[in-house]
């Protein structure tokens, strides 16, 4: 009977805990978008970045030559 004393108190305590985690999570923002990552893993983002032709790619800048990575 006397574990009463120290398991009511424990209890109160844990469950003080799981509600303080679960308040911090709505705000901060987990449970705003339930379906989006569901549906981004069937999303397939591995597909090559096409760019038009006549542009110059986004580390050329336009220059002409091999200005970096000089190897012997």
């Amino acid at each position: 009977m006397e574990i009463i004393y120290l398991l009511i108190p424990l209890s109160l305590i844990v469950v003080g805990l799981i509600i303080g985690a679960f308040v911090w999570a709505v705000k901060s923002g987990q449970f705003d978008d339930l379906e989006g990552p569901a549906h981004q893993i069937l999303m397939d983002d591995d597909d090559p970045v096409i760019e038009p032709p006549g542009e110059p790619d986004s580390g050329d800048k336009g220059d002409k030559g091999d200005k970096g990575d000089k190897r012997e």
